[in-house]
């Protein structure tokens, strides 16, 4: 697979056999040939159809607007998923729903943390992340601390024949809180739930190498990770 970043499809040329791609690099025009093209775009919500216009429901940039608890611009009308604000993704939309349910039945409700939300390729290796990369870490003006291990130093990976990827942790360096996560590897997209917990906690870098970890496992690589970022790991 070759992946080619900062880089546009200017047209694609379907008359002959071979599709013919222009591409604009950073390097000037490229052409390429292939026997299909798959355009992705990304999704837009459906709101054709379902009578909001009439009931006179705000909407801005094809979604519908909604309060921390998803209620519409209209008094009994709620709104959750892909029609809102927020990542498309299907937990997002159930955690939304949960919210908007217990907020209707008069139950004290934390509103959805939109930074904590995971994202979960399932390519093969798998992607998993949430939260601050590190270039936008140092954009908010963060001193950061960044911590990775390989997964060729695993030896869960090792003996599982899985040693493709990383654990990448992003900490910032006045108080030791977990910005960000990035992963890729085998099983990653169950491991990040872990991440998920110890942003929710507050959790620190040293509570996560402290916390004692399996091994031979593939998760023991976040502690391994947390511990690079502190100069603290011994397995590399």
């Amino acid at each position: 697979m070759k992946v080619m970043t900062d880089s546009t499809v200017e047209s694609v040329d379907t008359s002959k056999e071979k599709c013919k791609v222009s591409i604009k690099t950073p390097k000037g025009m490229e052409m390429v040939e292939a026997d299909i093209v798959f355009s992705a775009v990304g999704v837009t919500a459906n709101l054709e159809g379902i009578g909001i216009e009439k009931a006179g429901v705000k909407t801005e940039k094809g979604k519908v607007v909604v309060d921390d608890y998803y209620r519409t611009s209209v008094p009994g009308i709620y709104a959750i998923g892909d029609i809102v604000h927020g990542p498309a993704l299907a937990h997002v939309a159930s955690a939304e729903g949960i919210v908007c349910v217990e907020k209707i039945a008069g139950k004290e409700v934390e509103p959805l943390n939109y930074n904590n939300i995971p994202a979960c390729t399932y390519t093969n290796p798998e992607i998993a992340s949430c939260g601050l990369t590190e270039a936008a870490a140092k954009e908010a003006g963060y001193e950061i601390k960044v911590g990775k291990f390989p997964f060729t130093a695993s030896g869960k990976a090792s003996a599982s024949g899985s040693k493709d990827g990383f654990i990448k942790l992003i900490f910032d360096a006045s108080y030791g809180e977990l910005l960000g996560a990035h992963m890729i590897g085998a099983n990653v997209t169950e491991m990040i739930s872990e991440i998920i917990v110890a942003r929710k906690l507050e959790t620190t870098a040293h509570e996560i190498i402290k916390a004692v970890h399996p091994h031979p496992t593939m998760s023991e690589a976040i502690m391994e990770a947390a511990a690079a970022a502190y100069g603290e790991v011994i397995h590399l």
